[in-house]
């Protein structure tokens, strides 16, 4: 069996029962089809999530470069106070996580890229083999 008549089989039994259709399409009176519109998945959300990592990876780097310059001259100004040692410890802290969450701000951001295109590519794959079916049942009709 090709993967088109097994299309027509799910979405167009043989027996003339009714047509497996999407729950959330109203159906198509001329086709028993559901909805108007072909299935579509928007690659929107995973592109737009990927900018933003990419926008949290600037400003968490921004954030990150910023600490070291508001802490210099730390150690001549309170020289001899003990919180300078905890206060430099806080800051390689804050440094090491900030730089964390760069990184995996970096990472996510090529990931959602990933999702994106390759829920695209799905999107033409199922494109393609419900053309098929559309074809198969055409042909059908005609004879």
């Amino acid at each position: 069996m090709s993967y088109s008549e097994r299309w027509q089989e799910l979405f167009g039994p043989a027996d003339g029962g009714p047509a497996m259709r999407l729950a959330s399409a109203a159906p198509d009176p001329g086709t028993g089809g559901g909805g108007t519109d072909g299935l579509t998945h928007s690659n929107g959300p995973w592109t737009s999530a990927s900018g933003t990592a990419g926008d949290l990876r600037t400003s968490t780097e921004k954030s990150r470069a910023a600490l070291g310059p508001g802490h210099e001259g730390i150690d001549t100004g309170a020289a001899g106070l003990s919180s300078v040692a905890a206060l430099k410890s806080v800051l390689t802290s804050w440094e090491e996580r900030l730089q964390a969450v760069r990184d995996e701000c970096e990472h996510l951001k090529g990931s959602l890229l990933t999702v994106a295109k390759e829920m695209g590519e799905t999107d033409a794959a199922i494109e393609t083999s419900f053309k098929g079916v559309d074809g198969a049942a055409k042909a059908d009709e005609k004879r």
